[in-house]
């Protein structure tokens, strides 16, 4: 199963500081230590934007001498680049620095269920480069064509000298990715060629890159995590109302996964019947939550009542013969999310549930609100009510979240650096 592992809110102190004596004897050494560090340092403008280096020395619990040659360093690297000076304070002003948007640059692929999304992004997390691509279903083939002609284009677009800043490739899919023939119709061949299709080996070899992969609903909740509301909440649930409602839980700054790959998978998630005409009554006691909660669903809605749409974007601006329909969607997909979400903080306390996806962001932002006033109709007592909110990042999520593993398996801070020796990290600074 696919996993990651990505925090941003422990202090070099919380994250291993605290570790050191205990770990004395076991692989850790000045070397290991400096090159944790170094990512402790990026990981504090990464989170503030903008730093001094005194402010840089707070968050990491690391002296002013340690952060500054850190910094000078990080700097002469093409890492870091002073962004002037700060004013107003005591004493002389403050220089403030920032991530250099060249330091490197990623590649993030979202292999979709009826679309390919490809980003470039600069080591600040800036787009430099987006491209979409439909297709009727997502097979190898497809996937092979459209992967390397974007690589080859964003190569084109970086030139030769950045090009070699180029540190690797994300990749986020759903699980079970040729598996949907009962709910979308793909053909049978689809799936057969999957069993045998190693996504990974695929791009790693042709490109010569390194690869990782991430289910797509635990992706957009990275991405939250690092651009979006992750700045304000520490503990989220994130529900991606895609194709297919998938989910994400971020605890402590921290995207958890569990030993399978699968938490918070929510498509699963059993809920009451649906009231909508064109969803078939289900055999058992409950219907789960991906036949109520996802697009796939609003689609055939419209479609079984004459309405014809192939892609949720068509409803930007809305049809007025579509209103009534989507409207009932979303009273539907709204009572089952309520349901859900009372179901999961039952089990797990979150400060939020962030609720983004593929829905235009008025479809989105009127989804959101019914979902709060569901929950707040059948929420039992003895619960927390968290914040339910609409996420900050949209369609791109998944994409951009896979854009952002290769960054953090080369730059993030990570216990594993100081622990082992001969890691596969590579130090930020050559020869240090």
């Amino acid at each position: 199963m696919w996993r990651t592992g990505i925090s941003l809110k422990q202090s070099a102190f919380d994250y291993g500081f605290q570790r050191l004596n205990r770990m004395a004897g076991k692989g850790s050494n000045s070397v290991q230590l400096r090159h944790y560090n170094e990512r402790v340092v990026l990981d504090a403008v990464r989170r503030f934007g903008q730093a001094s280096k005194a402010e840089i020395a707070r968050f990491a619990h690391l002296t002013p001498p340690a952060v500054a040659a850190i910094v000078e360093a990080l700097v002469a690297g093409g890492y870091l680049v002073e962004n002037g000076k700060r004013f107003g304070g005591k004493g002389q002003p403050s220089a403030m620095y920032g991530l250099a948007s060249s330091g490197a640059y990623s590649i993030g692929f979202h292999i979709g269920r009826r679309a390919m999304d490809a980003i470039l992004i600069d080591f600040a997390g800036q787009t430099c480069a987006f491209e979409t691509h439909d297709y009727d279903h997502p097979d190898p083939e497809s996937i092979r064509r459209l992967g390397g002609g974007a690589i080859g284009r964003f190569r084109s677009q970086l030139g030769s000298v950045e090009s070699s800043r180029l540190i690797g490739i994300g990749i986020s899919a759903p699980y079970f990715i040729g598996g949907w023939d009962e709910e979308l119709g793909f053909p049978g061949d689809v799936q057969l060629a999957w069993r045998s299709f190693d996504l990974k080996a695929h791009f790693s070899d042709t490109h010569n890159l390194p690869v990782m992969i991430e289910n797509d609903a635990s992706a957009a909740a990275v991405a939250e995590l690092v651009y979006g509301l992750g700045k304000k909440f520490s503990d989220f649930l994130h529900i991606s109302l895609s194709t297919f409602v998938g989910g994400g839980l971020v605890l402590d700054g921290t995207l958890q996964t569990g030993p399978n790959g699968n938490t918070a998978a929510f498509g699963p998630f059993p809920v009451t019947h649906s009231t909508l005409s064109s969803v078939p009554k289900p055999t058992g006691k409950f219907e789960v939550l991906l036949h109520r909660a996802s697009i796939y669903t609003l689609v055939h809605h419209l479609r079984t009542n004459g309405i014809d749409i192939k892609r949720v974007r068509d409803l930007d601006p809305m049809p007025a013969t579509a209103r009534t329909l989507v409207s009932e969607w979303q009273d539907d997909c709204a009572d089952a999310l309520a349901q859900a979400i009372i179901g999961s903080i039952a089990v797990v306390d979150v400060e939020a549930v962030v609720i983004d996806g593929l829905l235009p962001a008025p479809l989105l932002m009127e989804t959101v609100a019914r979902v709060r006033q569901c929950f707040s109709e059948m929420v039992p007592p003895g619960l927390i009510a968290p914040t339910i909110t609409a996420g900050a990042l949209g369609a791109r999520g998944s994409a951009l979240g896979a854009s952002i593993l290769p960054l953090y398996l080369m730059f993030g801070p990570d216990t594993g650096v100081l622990m082992k020796k001969g890691n596969d990290k590579k130090p930020l600074l050559i020869g240090s």
